[in-house]
C-alpha cells in the first residue's frame, strides 16, 4: 500500500539559521512520502533564498508582502499537493518518528485536529504544550507549560485545540472546517480553527510520542504588539462563536471580565493596545456580524455541549503576569466561569 502524500507547510519570516535547522530535521524523518513547502512573508534577512539554495528540492513561495500568520499558511495550504497537511513553525526541530505517530493516530481515530508533543528547544526535557485549551471567556493556553516531561503520559487525548506550532490533519478535514481565518492574521488562530472544527462535530488531538522541540516566541516575544493582537481576536472569536442567545447570558461575566483585563493592560503600561483592540473590533462590525452568520448556519453542536468541555482556570506565564497575581485573576475566573455555566444549562 502507497503511503499518503504529506505536505509541510513552514511559514517563514526572518527566521534566519532557525528556519535551516528545521528543514535539516524534516529531512531526517523516517517517514519519507512528503514535500517541503516554504513560505516567505518577504524576509529581509535573505533566509528563504539561503534555505533553497541547501535544500533545492523545497517548494518556495515568496510573498510580495507581510501577509500574516493565517494568509501565509493558507497559501502554502491552496499550493499543497498532499492527502494530509502539516503546519509547522520555522522555529522547530522535530524528532524522527513525528509523522509516523501523527498518521497512526489520525487512522485510529479519524478526521481531525492533531498536535505533537512540543518540549523546549532550550530545555528539553521541559513542556510547552500538551494540548491547547479555550476557556470559556475566549482565552486561550497550553496544558502543562513550563512542568517538566513525564514518560508515563503517553496517550492520545482529546484537547480544546492544536497548537499552530505544529497542526496536523487531512484536507478533507479543511475542506470541511475551513482554512485559517485570515481576519485574525496572527495568534488565536488555531484556537479558533479548533473552535470551528469543534461545533461540527471534529475533535482536536494531542499525540505524546510525536515529538518536536520549539523556540518560543522568536519573532514578537511578549510586546505590545503580541498583546493587541491576542485580545482583539479573543474578543473577535467570542463574538464570532458564540450564539446570539448565549452571548446575551454572558453579557454581565464578560464585562466584568473585560474589567480585570483593563487593569492588567493598565499595569503592563498597554492600555492603548486595548483601546486600539475594542476600536478594530468595533470598526470590523459588519464582517464579525457575517461571519457569525456563516458559523451558526453550519454548527451541529449547541454551545452548551462545548461549554461543559471548556477547563474554568487558565494558565499565564510568569513572565506575563507574577503568580499571585494569576492565582487571583484564575480565581475570579473560576466563580465566574462557573456561575455562566450554571446561568446558560
Amino acid at each position: 500500500m502507497k503511503e499518503p502524500l504529506v505536505s509541510i507547510i513552514v511559514l517563514n519570516y526572518n527566521a534566519g539559521e532557525l528556519l535551516h535547522n528545521c528543514i535539516s530535521s524534516i529531512k531526517k524523518s523516517n517517514y519519507k512520502n512528503f514535500e517541503i513547502i516554504v513560505v516567505d512573508n518577504i524576509s529581509s534577512d535573505n533566509s528563504q533564498n539561503e534555505c533553497k539554495k541547501k535544500f533545492p528540492e523545497i517548494k518556495l513561495i515568496q510573498n510580495n508582502k507581510n501577509f500574516g500568520y493565517c494568509e501565509g499558511n493558507n497559501i502554502g495550504i491552496r499550493n499543497a499537493n498532499g492527502e494530509f497537511i502539516i503546519i509547522l513553525n520555522p522555529d522547530t526541530i522535530v524528532e524522527s518518528t513525528w509523522i509516523d505517530e501523527l498518521l497512526e493516530a489520525y487512522q485510529k481515530f479519524g478526521e481531525g485536529l492533531y498536535q505533537p508533543k512540543i518540549l523546549s528547544l532550550n530545555e528539553n526535557n521541559v513542556i510547552q504544550s500538551t494540548g491547547n485549551m479555550i476557556h470559556v471567556f475566549g482565552f486561550g493556553f497550553a496544558r502543562d507549560k513550563g512542568k517538566k516531561d513525564s514518560k508515563h503520559l503517553e496517550n492520545i487525548e482529546k484537547i480544546g485545540y492544536a497548537s499552530g506550532t505544529c497542526l496536523f490533519t487531512s484536507k478533507n478535514v479543511l475542506d470541511k472546517v475551513g482554512l485559517l481565518d485570515e481576519f485574525l492574521f496572527l495568534y488565536h488562530d488555531d484556537l479558533d480553527l479548533g473552535w470551528r472544527a469543534a461545533q461540527i462535530g471534529i475533535n482536536s488531538y494531542y499525540v505524546p510520542r510525536s515529538k518536536i522541540f520549539h523556540v518560543e516566541s522568536y519573532s514578537l516575544k511578549w510586546s505590545a504588539k503580541k498583546f493587541y493582537w491576542l485580545e482583539r481576536n479573543r474578543k473577535y472569536c467570542l463574538q464570532i462563536h458564540y450564539s446570539k442567545g448565549t452571548y446575551k447570558k454572558m453579557k454581565y461575566s464578560l464585562l466584568l471580565v473585560d474589567f480585570f483585563v483593563w487593569m492588567f493592560y493598565l499595569s503592563k503600561g498597554f492600555i492603548g493596545v486595548k483601546i486600539k483592540a475594542e476600536l478594530d473590533i468595533r470598526k470590523n462590525k459588519k464582517l464579525i456580524e457575517k461571519r457569525h452568520n456563516e458559523l451558526e448556519s453550519k454548527k451541529t453542536v449547541s454551545d452548551i455541549e462545548l461549554i461543559k468541555k471548556f477547563p474554568d482556570e487558565i494558565f499565564v506565564p510568569t513572565n506575563v503576569s507574577q503568580q499571585s497575581m494569576n492565582m487571583k485573576f484564575n480565581s475570579i475566573l473560576t466563580k465566574l466561569s462557573k456561575k455562566m455555566k450554571g446561568k446558560i444549562n
